[in-house]
């Protein structure tokens, strides 16, 4: 099946490795970068000296549908805020993805260490904002085929040298045609905690582009905060959903001291907060689309309404949810 798809995909795939090669540019896989449920991930070395990242998948992805995702949704790309695929491996039953390397890891080892806006203060951490934003305005109306991530959360947001954000891991992605809005799912996808409520119940509508402005909206609402939105350990109530305790809290006083906030950076905070939570509405029509976001976020505070209260709560223990799973 896989190479029946790599062939009709023809002079448009990236250029495919022997695993052979894979073992020579790792040197054996010396250097692990990461692990998760789909494989680890090694850094590796091309001939011309450029650093990148190695992702074997692991033996549960066997028949091959988050592979084929990959290749066809992320090879279709060209962005500055989306990680450029540079090749793949196929050799029989050895199957990996050759990225450009990111060199400051994934986002959430800084929006959830012990001082978040230490190592990553306001300003950098709203133009990441942004440039998530600007991807996946790319990705739902500047490609050829529209591309639906699925999967917007921290761990999957990289960053280069200059902390510019990209978007990877497309595993779960889904293509639909520029014109076609609504997405024929038979299964939900993502990860608890980002997904958007219509994902796992058609009660609330259709899954779409809107179903990333949520999980991004929730991610935005982790920056501001520096921790998870789901806190199932958290000692007050109030306090075991983010988005509404930072509702309230913005509603009642108008106070950002929590986060550190200071005169000067108070109107990013503000505005992140007010995008965040225009983004996590439960329907989806009350949504932003992502060209709205981004225009949100570069413009000014005043001009922007109190989003409507979120009244969603999420699950209390973080659940990967993929395709392949119930």
């Amino acid at each position: 099946m896989i190479e029946d798809f790599l062939n009709d995909y023809g002079s448009l795939a990236p250029k495919r490795y022997k695993y052979s090669e894979l073992k020579k540019m790792t040197k054996s896989f010396k250097e692990k970068l990461g692990k998760g449920g789909y494989g680890s991930v090694f850094k590796g070395t091309l001939q011309d000296g450029r650093s990148v990242a190695v992702k074997i998948l692991s033996k549960s992805t066997e028949n091959g549908a988050e592979f084929i995702n990959e290749v066809a949704s992320i090879g279709r790309t060209s962005h500055v805020n989306v990680v450029s695929l540079l090749g793949f491996c196929l050799d029989g039953h050895k199957r990996a993805l050759v990225y450009e390397f990111m060199p400051n890891g994934s986002l959430d080892k800084y929006i959830y260490s012990d001082e978040p806006k230490a190592s990553l203060p306001w300003d950098r951490l709203y133009q990441i904002a942004v440039g998530i934003a600007r991807g996946l305005e790319y990705l739902h109306r500047g490609c050829n085929t529209r591309i639906v991530h699925f999967d917007i959360k921290p761990h999957n947001i990289l960053l280069d040298q200059d902390f510019c954000p990209k978007i990877s891991d497309f595993g779960l992605a889904k293509l639909c045609p520029p014109k076609e809005s609504i997405l024929s799912m038979a299964d939900a996808r993502g990860t608890i905690g980002y997904i958007a409520p219509e994902v796992f119940s058609r009660t609330f509508g259709m899954a779409s582009t809107k179903s990333d402005v949520y999980s991004y909206g929730m991610m935005v609402l982790e920056m501001v905060g520096g921790r998870r939105n789901v806190n199932a350990w958290a000692d007050r109530t109030s306090e075991i959903y983010f988005p509404h305790w930072v509702y309230e809290h913005l509603d009642r006083d108008g106070s950002l001291e929590a986060y550190d906030v200071t005169a000067e950076t108070e109107e990013i905070a503000r505005r992140m907060i007010m995008v965040g939570l225009w983004c996590i509405q439960t329907m989806p029509p009350s949504r932003p689309s992502m060209s709205r976001v981004v225009e949100m976020l570069e413009g000014r505070v005043g001009d922007m309404e109190m989003p409507p209260r979120p009244y969603l709560s999420s699950p209390q223990r973080p659940v990967v949810v993929t395709s392949s799973s119930s």
